[in-house]
């Protein structure tokens, strides 16, 4: 396997009702941990470097961590370039080996915007690298990206198709009410995104790949951790998981994805010197912070393979033989819904669930690390859960 850009994977995103996680990376554990879920799932994904990252980490270390995640997992991955400042940033990591970069012109005006985009553009296109820009303006602290709720702006649905025709940008990150950071909404405040601007978006630009920064759930098991072993993160609060699925059933294709790896980390971490307090070997903290890494990646399956599956069998005169043997011996019906699911991951994690009076089933898989407990379901199925993979039947009320 080899770097690719995001186009191939934009376009199965978008044709499949999902979004494909892009994951801030500043060192080898957060290189690794990544890496790792998406073999086992045999996910693609995209791994992202901010200009915090760079500083931190150098350039150099973090394309060969990422080379080296590559050959040993043999995984698909983009290396994507998260809020580039300006030309010259840009062009360094095109030529230093990035598929995939983003000219965030955000803070200009709109025609200044649209020239240094398009700038960034001819580059790339003559390199066979992508291109994210973004219009609209997220509040919220992310390593050199600092808007104060006053400066921030949502996304002007009259100026993407003027915006995207005139600077050949391949995809755009628009603000709907996300925010950079781990405090995301306060205490009490219902949390919204304006699901409204995302729909004429997508009305204007048929077809074309949206992205969510400042997309993480900040997942409260991981801030309780935090709290209970010694840190001090107080009403930090993220996206609610039901509009980030809600989102990837639109135009949504890419979700950025930073705030819980540091979270997961840091809780991770704090949680081993409390325990540990006799450790004081790095690789022994850093191995249970690395593990965490794993447990937050969300629904790393793979979609691609079962939409497919579910298009081709839906096709089809119904189940095999095989499929309605290992229907049976998993105890469930051997619809043709169970039979897409049994073709993708044979057996392994399903479970079942009650929609519309019948029993239908479902595949048990890591959604944002958060538990959940599934109707119908075996000890086993407290995992990580996320809606079934398959087309609803036609007449039922069930929403996935």
């Amino acid at each position: 396997m080899a770097l690719v850009t995001t186009k191939e994977m934009f376009k199965k995103a978008y044709e499949g009702g999902y979004a494909i996680g892009a994951f801030n990376v500043n060192n080898m554990e957060i290189v690794q941990g990544i890496t790792e879920a998406a073999q086992e799932q045999k996910a693609p994904v995209i791994l992202q470097v901010s200009a915090g990252a760079r500083k931190y980490a150098k350039h150099s270390y973090l394309v060969k961590l990422v080379e080296a995640a590559i050959e040993e997992t043999g995984v698909d991955l983009a290396l994507h370039l998260d809020h580039g400042a300006d030309f010259e940033i840009c062009k360094s990591c095109i030529d230093g080996g990035f598929t995939s970069v983003m000219i965030d012109g955000s803070h200009h005006s709109f025609e200044d915007n649209i020239a240094v985009t398009r700038r960034v553009v001819e580059y790339a296109h003559d390199r066979g690298v992508v291109v994210e820009a973004e219009l609209g303006r997220l509040a919220g602290i992310e390593d050199a990206v600092n808007v104060s709720e006053a400066d921030s702006s949502y996304t002007d649905p009259a100026q993407v198709e003027e915006f995207v025709t005139r600077t050949g940008v391949d995809s755009l990150a628009i603000a709907i009410g996300t925010s950079h950071g781990a405090y995301k909404f306060k205490p009490g405040q219902k949390p919204q995104l304006r699901f409204d601007i995302l729909e004429e978006v997508e009305r204007r630009l048929p077809g074309f790949p949206i992205v969510l920064h400042g997309a993480s759930s900040v997942m409260q098991e991981y801030v309780q951790m935090v709290n209970q072993y010694g840190g001090q993160m107080p009403g930090a609060i993220g996206i609610p998981e039901e509009m980030l699925r809600e989102a990837a059933k639109m135009a949504v294709c890419k979700i950025n994805i930073d705030s819980d790896i540091r979270l997961a980390m840091t809780a991770a971490i704090r949680r081993h010197l409390v325990e540990h307090p006799d450790h004081f070997d790095p690789r022994q903290y850093l191995a249970d912070a690395r593990d965490a890494v794993k447990e937050v990646l969300p629904a790393l399956d793979n979609l691609e393979r079962a939409l497919e599956a579910a298009k081709a069998l839906l096709k089809s005169s119904g189940p095999s033989r095989k499929e309605r043997t290992a229907c049976r011996s998993a105890g469930v019906s051997a619809s043709r819904s169970a039979a897409v699911l049994l073709r993708v991951c044979p057996v392994r994690g399903l479970w079942r669930y009650g929609c519309g009076g019948s029993m239908r089933v479902g595949y048990t898989v890591r959604r944002f690390g958060r538990p959940v407990r599934t109707g119908g379901g075996s000890a086993d199925s407290r995992r990580r859960s996320w809606p079934p993979l398959f087309p609803r039947q036609a007449g039922s009320r069930c929403r996935y």
